[in-house]
């Protein structure tokens, strides 16, 4: 029996992306000359002018502090009570400086992430703010900048804050890798990862993310995959972590290293998503397809996929029955390929399920029975019709209905990649027009 060719069943699998949080307020104590004066400088190497502060006014420094409690406190009517006469005619620049980062704050929660930039560069424009104070505010801009996807702004901003604030940390170097990788800029953003990952001995998850996509990306699927297997050895109960690993290996067409993970995680009972199980079947087709005996891969595919199944893990859907009657068919079990392209056919979108029923059927010389579906995936649609009409030329061949065949064959006649064979057909059998 010939296969039907397959459409592609597996593409490479997306990396999930870490969104940007909120960023904290940054704020120290407003009047406290001891705390300032004990407490480590943030910046001690700046070369910025250290400003002097203006806030001298007790009503405005207790409105400040206030104001700035209450959006911490996500109270943001109090907040802006406080805040917005503060930030539109204050007597302390100081004061009208903090007030108009702490509205960029409630700007940015309630999603307005432009009016959030515009309020914080208004802030640091004003020039007051202690050199603490001030590159906290600078690196909070380039978090805004990246939030509102304007990322070669993010990335100027956070060269520059650490070019004048001389200071080097690993989130704002994996903040520019960021930026850059969303630039598709990838040379770029591997370097800035690399560095983020080497200035810490507990790289957040969502730096080796954006460092796998950048590999990934720029055609060095081996470093990719590399990556991911140390971040999983290092996580070995982590989903995140496998899942990535078994992404990029896929991307690297490393399936046979994809399929070890995968089973062994099926094995420990870590394997608990309907992608991981449908992703797991799909490698072992696509591992199949491409040797000399697709059968064993098939029948391991079938095997995940009702392993799947009975523990209530993989649903029955369209696509999860198709896939597992595509397996079974491969397998060469055409009973049980039948049975799930039936099941599949009530969800079908289109008449592929039938038609791949109907050609088994047909193959077993179950003619009525294969004519019956063959027609109900034409009515539905298929990709292939002129291949479809050929079928049901052979059925009504296989019932005697000679004028049946040669109305099938006259509409394959009319598809180019069937038309060749049949009018050839049409012809022998003295229908040519």
């Amino acid at each position: 029996m010939k296969h039907v060719p397959f459409l592609k069943l597996l593409s490479g699998t997306a990396l999930a992306l870490a969104l940007i949080g909120s960023p904290a307020i940054a704020r120290d104590r407003h009047g406290d000359q001891g705390s300032k004066e004990t407490k480590q400088a943030l910046y001690p190497n700046a070369t910025r002018k250290e400003p002097k502060l203006d806030l001298k006014s007790e009503k405005e420094q207790k409105k400040l502090n206030e104001g700035l409690e209450a959006v911490n406190a996500g109270d943001k009517d109090k907040a802006m009570q406080l805040l917005q006469p503060l930030a539109q005619d204050a007597d302390s620049k100081y004061a009208q400086s903090l007030a108009l980062q702490g509205i960029a704050n409630l700007k940015y929660n309630d999603g307005d992430l432009k009016g959030a930039i515009a309020s914080l560069k208004q802030a640091l424009d004003i020039g007051v703010l202690p050199n603490d104070t001030f590159f906290q505010l600078e690196y909070e801009l380039a978090q805004f900048y990246l939030a509102d996807e304007q990322y070669q702004p993010a990335i100027d901003t956070v060269e520059k804050w650490r070019a004048e604030g001389k200071r080097e940390t690993p989130e704002s170097y994996a903040l520019e890798g960021n930026a850059y990788y969303r630039l598709e800029k990838y040379p770029e953003a591997i370097t800035a990862l690399k560095k983020a990952m080497s200035m810490t001995d507990k790289p957040e998850t969502s730096w080796t993310q954006v460092l796998m996509a950048s590999y990934s990306e720029s055609g060095q699927a081996d470093q990719a995959a590399q990556l991911a297997q140390q971040q999983l050895a290092s996580n070995p109960n982590d989903a995140t972590a496998m899942n990535n690993a078994v992404a990029v290996l896929m991307q690297a067409q490393k399936y046979p290293e994809a399929i070890d993970l995968m089973e062994k995680a099926r094995a420990s009972g870590s394997l608990k998503d309907e992608k991981q199980y449908v992703n797991l079947a799909k490698l072992y087709l696509i591992t199949g397809q491409n040797s000399d005996d697709p059968k064993p891969n098939a029948k391991k595919a079938e095997a995940v996929l009702e392993d799947g199944m009975a523990k209530g893990v993989v649903a029955s859907s369209y696509d999860n029955q198709k896939l597992l009657g595509d397996a079974a068919y491969i397998a060469g079990d055409e009973s049980k390929a039948i049975a799930a392209y039936k099941k599949a056919m009530p969800m079908a979108k289109d008449g592929e399920a039938a038609l791949r029923a109907g050609q088994l059927l047909l193959g077993q010389q179950k003619y009525s029975d294969a004519r019956t579906l063959i027609k109900q995936a034409i009515a539905k649609g298929v990709q292939h019709k002129g291949t479809a009409y050929m079928l049901l030329a052979d059925a009504e061949r296989g019932l005697k209905n000679k004028p049946g065949a040669i109305a099938a064959m006259k509409q394959a006649a009319q598809d180019p990649d069937t038309a060749a064979k049949a009018k050839a057909w049409l012809k022998q059998a003295g229908a040519g027009k």
